[in-house]
């Protein structure tokens, strides 16, 4: 428990010089997109191809997935029945809302979380590739029939679009490094694992600016779908990720602890970056990224309480 209160510790210290530095405006207006292109584009893509690639192929492809797509999946169907059925919203609503509440941070707060909690960056990669994989191609796709922005791109072209993102590129080449026992030389890995070691203060330096100046459910903003999305994320898709680890799936206590983790962690900021783009449920998704990530660290902590 110590342990993983001080890797907690160490992540919230480094988010706080983020919003310090953020605060004081030391790097400019433009210096928390450039931080964040730089990590999207390279340090993390480093970081996680040079994990991936030594890791054993049965962490990859294990019963933790299952278990975090069927906790996913559960926040989806819930979110999906109130936003569409009892709150009235439009289909683009309820899909950007969903996504809020299911699409959990594996990169900025998660590759954190599993090299300093769980001791491995390699535990978040099959959530990254069934999120990048899966969820992202469908929430494209309705988002663009939904709001007509797909009229003039084929839906192959929609579909396609998320394999142009490096982290996928990179996770799926260290995967097919895994699967076939391609081992790469050390010299030869060490300028990327020198570069994805940034990965991770960077992207905590980068998120801690993103915080100043956020002001959460103002008036106007859709309270009510907020509320719900960041239950879903942080209540109930744990424990949906507990009740089939340990009572379906039989997982052992490291097993489970991780599952439960990986599920409680907050709201992806590709939730609002895509909002941003369709224009739809933007307030949503960032109040919901806001709460969750806020919410994510005593509830994390819970966790490691109860489980670790």
């Amino acid at each position: 428990m110590g342990g993983v209160l001080i890797g907690f510790g160490i992540i919230g210290v480094v988010i706080l010089i983020g919003y310090v530095v953020g605060r004081i405006d030391l790097l400019g207006p433009h210096g928390h997109r450039v931080l964040s292109q730089l990590v999207f584009f390279v340090l993390t893509p480093c970081l996680l191809f040079v994990n991936i690639s030594k890791a054993d192929v049965h962490v990859l492809f294990s019963p933790i997935l299952v278990v975090s797509t069927i906790a996913a999946l559960s926040a989806a169907l819930v979110s999906v029945i109130v936003l569409r059925f009892v709150l009235g919203r439009s289909v683009a609503e309820t899909t950007m809302g969903t996504m809020a509440g299911a699409y959990v941070n594996a990169n900025n707060i998660g590759l954190p979380v599993a090299v300093y909690v769980l001791g491995s960056a390699t535990y978040v990669a099959p959530v990254l590739l069934f999120q990048l994989l899966i969820l992202t191609p469908v929430v494209l796709t309705i988002m663009d029939i939904s709001t007509n922005r797909g009229s003039g791109a084929s839906l192959g072209r929609t579909i396609s679009r998320p394999f142009t993102n490096p982290l996928l590129i990179a996770s799926l080449l260290g995967v097919l490094c895994s699967v076939f026992g391609v081992r790469i030389p050390t010299d030869v890995l060490e300028p990327f694992s020198l570069i994805g070691a940034a990965a991770v203060p960077v992207v905590l330096i980068s998120f801690g600016m993103s915080l100043h100046g956020q002001k959460p459910l103002q008036a106007g903003t859709a309270r009510a779908d907020v509320l719900l999305e960041s239950s879903l994320k942080i209540v109930l898709m744990p424990v949906v990720a507990w009740l089939f680890g340990a009572f379906v799936f039989g997982f052992s206590h490291e097993e489970l602890f991780v599952t439960v983790v990986l599920a409680g962690l907050p709201s992806a900021q590709n939730a609002f970056n895509y909002a941003q783009r369709y224009q739809v449920g933007v307030a949503v998704a960032r109040d919901t990224v806001l709460l969750t990530t806020i919410a994510a660290v005593p509830a994390l902590v819970l966790v490691a309480a109860l489980l670790k």
